[in-house]
């Protein structure tokens, strides 16, 4: 919206006055009330979650107690639960909050249930909601590693806790040398790509628009480490399945996005030599476009095949784990 013209002492007509608080701006404090039933929500799956895992690792089913057999007492390892827990509902918000960021980013919907400026607080709220979550699953994690580490002081176990979680390439035990870094990335990315929208009025419009479309990048980072660290989709079972699944709607609507943008100056189109189109640009848009179509293809070959790179279950629990704690 246009700054309105404002008439001169003279009968002239003055500068147009600066706005400093643009009519869509949206405070965060607005938002942090807004997502409180969002998160309460989130705890609710959370402790949901927490108690089926609790149940599971008592009965002996629990895939976990499979990949790390000394991990067979919930009353001991009750932290790391909770850090799955906290995990799980995480990735579960982040789908969500994907998928309305894509609706409302993407062509415009002839019908939607609610308006589109409740979806847009929605996004926003369960953006927030998400990176609470995160953070939560990254402190429990932490916490199980201090209780763990019970030979050392309670400084060097703080440290180690510590370093291992939130310190990048730091963490050295088996599949977590990748999986721990592709999990911190993602942390990492989400909180400023999330909060840069409180700032836009401060860094301009295109610019927060161009840097939102990296949250695409932090949900890819959390669904690649959990399929490689999650231990509850280890094994080729049907958890590691519907979490595949639960890609394709995401990788159908990213598709939609690329093909249909609600933008103009956006859309493909025949490469002509006219202003603000460059050989560059339209590579890219064209290579994302064929990137996302690939993506989509891929899901369904993986999702029909069976094929979705799950670990046979041992009939025999491992008799070691790289994991298992040192005696004291």
């Amino acid at each position: 919206m246009l700054p309105e013209m404002t008439q001169g002492d003279d009968g002239g007509t003055a500068p147009p006055a600066r706005d400093r608080r643009p009519t869509d701006r949206v405070a965060l404090s607005a938002d942090l009330r807004a997502a409180l039933p969002d998160a309460s929500a989130a705890i609710l799956v959370t402790a949901a979650v927490f108690a089926f895992l609790y149940a599971r690792m008592e009965s002996g089913d629990s895939a976990t107690v499979a990949v790390m057999p000394f991990m067979d007492d919930p009353g001991t390892y009750w932290m790391y639960l909770l850090s799955q827990a906290f995990g799980w509902s995480g990735l579960l918000w982040a789908w969500g909050t994907v998928m309305l960021g894509l609706l409302l980013s993407g062509p415009r919907p002839a019908r939607l249930p609610v308006s589109r400026q409740v979806l847009e607080r929605w996004h926003r709220t369960t953006s927030l909601t998400t990176m609470a979550l995160m953070f939560a699953h990254a402190l429990m994690f932490a916490a199980e590693l201090v209780r763990y580490e019970a030979q050392l002081a309670w400084a060097e176990r703080l440290w180690a806790g510590f370093a291992d979680t939130f310190v990048p390439g730091w963490y050295d035990s088996g599949t977590g040398r990748i999986a721990i870094p592709i999990g911190q990335g993602a942390l990492y990315l989400a909180v400023p790509l999330g909060l840069l929208f409180y700032v836009r009025h401060r860094i301009g419009a295109n610019t927060w628009r161009r840097l939102h479309r990296f949250v695409i990048v932090v949900y890819v980072l959390s669904v690649w480490h959990t399929l490689l660290y999650g231990t509850n989709v280890w094994y080729g079972e049907w958890p590691r399945t519907v979490l595949w699944l639960l890609q394709l709607p995401v990788g159908l609507l990213l598709l939609l996005r690329l093909l249909r943008p609600a933008r103009r100056s956006e859309r493909l189109g025949p490469l002509q030599r006219r202003e603000g189109v460059s050989l560059p640009g339209w590579a890219a848009r064209a290579t994302g476009r064929a990137a996302a179509g690939a993506v989509v293809v891929g899901l369904l070959i993986v999702v029909v095949s069976g094929h979705d790179g799950g670990r046979d279950r041992p009939a025999e629990p491992p008799s070691t784990s790289p994991h298992a704690p040192e005696p004291e």
